[in-house]
């Protein structure tokens, strides 16, 4: 009997049935007038034609076939092609109208029509999938934090029902959804997702790696066979992934701590680490199809001691596996746009200095590191417009060939250093997306303190992008202004030199890149209105922020969504916000010689509790805007159905 939850095996050995030809997708990405984005997973190596109809009417809009310009193919196993297909159109698409699209899949004699192959990609009533461009935002989706093995149902399956129910029409639908980072956990993977992870390598054929490892002790591995192959490949990853001897803290050095690891996740038990992986965990997380050939019941595989742990994750990753029919027919009706955070890549991605040079020194740390941001690149990144990217494209692409990857170090090298990956969209109002990982201001002094999530250079860019606008929709993966007890707890660990323990990576954790983004929201020349999409902290809240001192005084909206599938746990949060309350209250004397002089802060308490700041709950966030974001309502669909909106106002600060 074949064992399927590894890769060594041959793709000819496997008896059941030939891939599908559509493996995963679509998803609609990237969309305005000129230019339509859509991202797929196909095994074979197709050529395609787009059709676009109006809705209303049944006109033909488009229909040609995509122009070797307009596809740019990826192939990253024996029968996987990542396709990112745009569409560019000389003529505009009109606005504010229902746009039927279909997809046509051409291979030699083969000819695959996207609704005919993916029945259920359509809504009731529906010949095909459907899209609405709308660049005047006044409505739009965003969260964060997709977990596929947290037990609470799927906050993007929630979105497929709103759609159905309420939101089909040209009118309802939302301008886009904006998902801010977290998108996958390449850190912290359950065992039957990684079972289902190694099945869909073999099914695919996606391509085996080799790397250096200058471990000196434990077991040294240098390909991914090894490594699928290992006792420990499942629930002990951590036993062989690397360990830092350097940048020691002083409380590590008075209690004499040898070594530490590099990867700091309390989960990182299962942390992929082959780029095959990696492509593996997105085909599963955006997709249902590659689900129905692998079977994941079975955990005869592993020692005695994991099989518990394995079954309780087995019933939420069978769930998590049923209704992703329902994400992708979301993801195919809505534009989407990602920028990642630090569990796309790994916890604690860049936190410190120190962090920085154990893991980029190390070649096996980098080259797990630089795995998962290929991954991003190929599956999220190039989706919020392939032009963006086109410089690290055309240094990238040649070394996917139908071998293999070539000069695997160059790509990885390659891709961390390249600095653009933020972005703006020419919406009304603009919409800026920062990217608060890669452009770190480290502190000179100390290798433990926590880097400043955007440098100086960063930031001046980011300050040209709002001179003269009048309104500004930013988005930053973490709060720009946070929960005043949690950042004090962060603050405490680092002065003990331990911010990896509690995830100190909040903007006031490090002054200098705290002063610039505040100046920049009282610069007299950026917009009068912001407001801000952040998540990665797993519950949600809303502060109305005003600065004073200044002639023309920004009104900030901060709409913290977090998670799509993740929650804080409850009777923590609980305790730190009446920690808060007491702490820090309107009428607390610490709060008072705490008080951020330069600004007030009010808080939006959720409807379900208006005892409570905080909403811990899964679920996303739907945001509703006047003209120039005057007027801003915001509520988070809940996964449970429940509508939670964040309305009464209250003084914090």
């Amino acid at each position: 009997m074949i064992d399927y939850r590894t890769s060594s095996i041959e793709v000819s050995d496997i008896s059941l049935v030939n891939p599908p030809s559509i493996v995963a997708g679509p998803l609609l990405r990237h969309c305005d007038s000129n230019n339509i984005t859509f991202w797929l997973v196909t095994s074979k190596p197709f050529d395609f034609a787009c059709q676009l109809f109006n809705a209303e009417n049944s006109k033909v809009l488009v229909d040609r076939d995509i122009a070797d310009a307009e596809l740019l193919r990826t192939q990253v196993g024996e029968h996987a092609f990542i396709n990112q297909v745009t569409v560019k159109l000389e003529q505009e698409l009109p606005v504010h109208t229902l746009i039927e699209y279909e997809l046509v899949l051409k291979f030699k004699d083969e000819t695959v029509l996207l609704s005919q192959a993916i029945p259920d990609l359509l809504y009731s009533g529906q010949a095909r999938p459907s899209f609405v461009l709308k660049p005047y935002i006044e409505k739009l989706w965003h969260g964060s934090c997709r977990k596929p093995h947290f037990p609470s149902e799927d906050g993007l399956a929630t979105l497929d029902q709103r759609i159905e129910q309420q939101d089909f029409t040209a009118e309802n639908r939302p301008s886009l959804l904006m998902m801010s980072g977290d998108q996958v956990y390449a850190d912290d993977v359950a065992g039957p997702m990684l079972s289902a992870i190694h099945q869909v390598i073999a099914h695919l054929g996606l391509y085996t790696e080799s790397w250096e490892n200058d471990a000196t002790d434990g077991d040294i591995l240098t390909t991914s066979l090894q490594l699928f192959e290992h006792e420990n490949c499942y629930y002990n990853r951590h036993l062989f992934l690397p360990q830092d001897r350097v940048n020691r803290s002083w409380i590590d050095r008075v209690f004499a701590a040898s070594k530490k690891p590099i990867f700091t996740s309390v989960n990182a038990k299962n942390h992929l680490v082959t780029l095959s992986e990696v492509i593996a965990m997105y085909i599963l997380t955006w997709s249902p199809t590659m689900w129905s050939l692998v079977d994941i019941d079975t955990d005869q595989f592993l020692p005695e001691k994991h099989r518990k742990k394995y079954q309780d994750e087995l019933v939420i990753i069978k769930a998590f596996s049923q209704s992703l029919s329902h994400v992708r027919r979301t993801l195919a009706h809505i534009p989407v746009y990602m920028i990642f955070d630090d569990h796309d890549i790994t916890d604690d991605w860049n936190l410190t200095r120190g962090w920085e040079e154990a893991a980029y020194e190390h070649p096996f740390a980098k080259r797990i590191i630089g795995n998962a941001l290929v991954g991003y690149y190929l599956c999220q990144g190039l989706g919020n417009g392939v032009d963006r990217l086109k410089g690290l494209s055309e240094k990238i692409q040649p070394c996917f060939s139908a071998q293999g990857v070539q000069e695997h170090d160059l790509l990885v090298s390659e891709v961390l250093a390249w600095e653009h990956w933020h972005y703006h969209l020419d919406t009304t109002p603009k919409i800026v997306v920062l990217d608060t990982r890669t452009q770190r201001w480290r502190s000179e002094d100390d290798a433990s303190k926590p880097s400043g999530l955007m440098d100086w250079e960063s930031l001046s860019a980011l300050q040209q992008e709002l001179i003269n606008q009048p309104a500004v929709i930013m988005v930053s993966p973490a709060p720009i202004y946070g929960v005043k007890v949690i950042e004090a707890v962060q603050r405490i660990f680092t002065f003990f030199g331990k911010p990896l323990a509690v995830d100190a990576e909040n903007w006031m954790a490090h002054s200098g890149t705290a002063n610039v983004m505040l100046n920049i929201f009282r610069h007299h020349k950026t917009p009068p209105n912001f407001v801000i999409l952040s998540g990665d902290v797993h519950y949600s809240f809303v502060y109305d922020v005003t600065h004073r001192f200044r002639r023309n005084s920004s009104r900030i909206i901060q709409i913290t969504c977090s998670g799509i599938k993740n929650e804080f746990p409850a009777g923590l949060l609980n305790v730190l916000e009446r920690l808060n309350y007491y702490l820090y209250g309107q009428y607390s004397p610490l709060n008072w010689f705490t008080k951020r002089r330069r600004m007030r802060i009010r808080v939006r308490k959720p409807s379900t509790s208006p005892n409570k700041t905080l909403f811990n709950g899964s679920g996303v966030g739907e945001v509703r805007l006047s003209h120039h974001c005057e007027q801003v309502s915001t509520e988070t669909i809940s996964v449970s159905g429940e509508i939670v909106q964040f309305e009464s106002k209250s003084s914090n600060d």
